[in-house]
């Protein structure tokens, strides 16, 4: 077996270093649908450049933790650790949706099992 080669050694060590060595958000209540906005311009020389981008990305209007990971080119992960810093530092808010307040709307949910089972 050959040693890694040196762009998959870099793939697994820049994430490490945008996010810090952490793993996980100071919250836990971003997921993949959570919606993201902008609230105010940050002093880009305190910002890394994927904060900087996501700022950036968030400020024309709002974006789903997974359209910022894709236009980073990041994994959903450290997506969600950089905006979860962010946020903490009061430049990003979520916003709230339907389904974050409310839960998943149980009628809907079984129209689409139905409709998935007479596909069979």
């Amino acid at each position: 077996m050959s040693p890694p080669r040196r762009r998959d050694r870099e793939a697994l060590v820049r994430p490490y270093l945008i996010t810090g060595g952490r793993a996980h958000p100071t919250r836990n209540t971003l997921d993949l649908t959570t919606l993201i906005q902008a609230t105010r311009h940050a002093d880009p020389s305190l910002l890394s450049p994927e904060q900087r981008r996501t700022l950036r990305l968030c400020s024309g209007g709002s974006l789903s933790i997974a359209e910022i990971a894709a236009h980073l080119e990041l994994p959903a992960s450290v997506t969600r650790v950089i905006v979860a810093d962010l946020v903490d530092q009061g430049h990003l808010a979520t916003l709230s949706t339907e389904w974050q307040e409310h839960g998943p709307d149980r009628e809907l949910l079984q129209e689409v099992l139905d409709g998935l089972r007479a596909l069979r």
